[in-house]
């Protein structure tokens, strides 16, 4: 994620990244218990990812996703990042971590994973600071809260 943009200065987008950071550290936790031979932890760091990214997709889906898809430029970036959600999604939702080929398609979504969270943080997040209103902000921000219920965003300086 760069520095210079200004993503991690806007509440939600920041806590976007920060979800990101906490799905990248389950899949590596995940699969270092795959190279340890400890398939418990692996489910359970897999389940944590899962559960993680359930919040998140939501939220950016039904909110930032949902906002900057009016635009039909940014429609075309949107689609395939639901579609890459989708596939993870059904993939952490059948995977047997005792099968190798099951452990094999892990670290491929994993190493895939990283170029999906790029285009969000690279590209989509920086789009989102200098195209959406202040009630396209307010919007996106609902639907992180409604994504997250019980929850509260970063505070500032976090």
């Amino acid at each position: 994620m760069c520095q210079y943009c200004g993503c991690r200065d806007i509440p939600l987008l920041r806590d976007y990244i920060a979800e990101h950071e906490r799905v990248i550290n389950h899949g590596g936790a995940a699969i270092s218990a795959f190279d340890a031979g400890d398939y418990p932890r692996a489910r359970t760091e897999l389940a944590a990812m899962a559960a993680e990214l359930r919040s998140h997709w939501l939220g950016e889906e039904t909110g930032l996703f949902a906002v900057m898809g009016r635009d039909e430029m940014f429609r075309e970036h949107i689609t395939p990042l639901i579609a890459e959600h989708r596939e993870l999604g059904a993939l952490l939702d059948t995977v047997d971590v005792t099968r190798a080929e099951d452990r094999d398609r892990v670290r491929v979504a994993f190493d895939e994973l990283y170029e999906h969270i790029a285009k969000e943080e690279d590209g989509l997040f920086p789009a989102a600071l200098t195209n959406l209103d202040g009630d396209e902000w307010d919007t996106a921000i609902a639907a992180w809260h409604r994504a997250h219920p019980g929850r509260s965003m970063i505070a500032e300086g976090q």
